[in-house]
């Protein structure tokens, strides 16, 4: 190949890229704000829920181990 071939292909490319994100529809700040704060919000509420149940298997398993070492 030549190099007019691949400098073409990749001019073509770029032209493509920058057309494309021109099409982009971007948030608002206000948006970015809000939807990062649900992302934020959620992400601790599911962290806890993790935290809890995590807390609770290894109580379970504490339990079932000292059950277990008493026969």
């Amino acid at each position: 190949m030549t190099t007019a071939v691949k400098e073409n292909r990749l001019t073509k490319y770029v032209r493509e890229v920058r057309a494309e994100v021109r099409k982009v529809t971007w948030p608002s700040r206000q948006e970015v704000l809000r939807l990062s704060a649900i992302v934020v919000v959620v992400l601790i509420l599911m962290s806890a829920f993790m935290a809890i149940i995590d807390f609770a298997f290894s109580r379970l398993m504490q339990a079932i181990i000292s059950v277990g070492a008493g026969l």
